[in-house]
């Protein structure tokens, strides 16, 4: 069974006359690193309400056909109860941090739940020590960088023990070397815990040297899911008006003159091998 599972979904807010999710058909599944590329405006952010209750339950409007988490439709079940499947970091983390400082922020989630004193303890030490913010304990949220404040918004999830984790831009209120960092730890908490990473990201250089897969909306439709070896080859990608690296599309060009014939490389090391093959 997938772990998010969407038939001919469409959604439209209250307010717009057209709809900002059209007919979307798709499958999420285990331990997958997922891209979500699209152009601003391209219905990224609505995709992700959708995930996990908030539309529509939260963010009023009208729908048709279903979404699934985990074999829950997402309109019936409550949203408290789907937080503990998918959960979502949003853009300016410090915004969803609410504590007086960041151990009971952790904390909050599992005591509206009644977890047990006991088993609280061990869980907020293994989260702590995956996310490495041990110093952070007895600090206030809002006294905290952006890369800290990511990394405390994501403890706070993943102490629930979701098995999707979702993350609207992460990167766009932090410099480059901070946005690497917190991209190396979510692939650390895919590759430990087996959690789905789902990232709604422009700076594409940064996440799809770690992804497995992309998913690509336009006009709030699923244009490609797929391998991100094979999307980034389509067509649909290479015409989009998205923040792509500029290398895919120097060999986008080649492919077109038919002086390159194979896939167009996704990582550093495949393109300085291409190279070193040229002399």
């Amino acid at each position: 069974m997938s772990l998010i599972k969407y038939n001919n979904f469409s959604f439209r807010y209250k307010k717009n006359e057209t709809y900002q999710l059209n007919t979307i058909n798709l499958k999420i599944e285990q331990n997958k690193f997922i891209l979500l590329a699209g152009a601003t405006g391209s219905g990224k952010t609505t995709l992700i309400r959708s995930m996990n209750g908030l539309i529509p339950q939260f963010y009023a409007g009208f729908y048709k056909g279903s979404v699934e988490v985990n074999g829950k439709d997402t309109v019936e079940t409550p949203i408290p109860d789907l937080s503990t499947e998918v959960g979502i970091v949003f853009q300016n983390p410090e915004n969803q941090l609410i504590s007086m400082n960041v151990e009971h922020e952790i904390a909050f989630g599992m005591e509206n739940l009644g977890v047990p004193r006991e088993e609280m303890n061990k869980k907020i030490k293994e989260v702590i020590q995956l996310t490495e913010i041990e110093h952070l304990l007895d600090r206030a949220p809002f006294e905290l960088s952006g890369g800290e404040q990511q990394r405390v918004a994501i403890a706070s999830i993943l102490v629930l023990e979701p098995q999707v984790l979702i993350l609207d831009e992460p990167s766009s209120l932090l410099d480059p070397m901070m946005a690497k960092k917190i991209i190396k730890l979510l692939k650390k908490i895919q590759t430990e815990k087996g959690t789905t990473i789902i990232i709604s990201e422009h700076r594409m250089d940064l996440v799809i040297p770690v992804a497995d897969e992309i998913i690509l909306i336009s006009e709030g439709k699923i244009l490609e899911h797929d391998t991100k070896d094979n999307v980034i080859n389509k067509d649909n990608f290479q015409n989009q008006i998205i923040n792509k690296p500029v290398i895919y599309s120097i060999f986008n060009q080649l492919k077109k003159e038919k002086l390159y014939n194979e896939k167009i490389p996704t990582s550093i090391l495949a393109t300085i091998k291409y190279l070193k093959s040229l002399n």
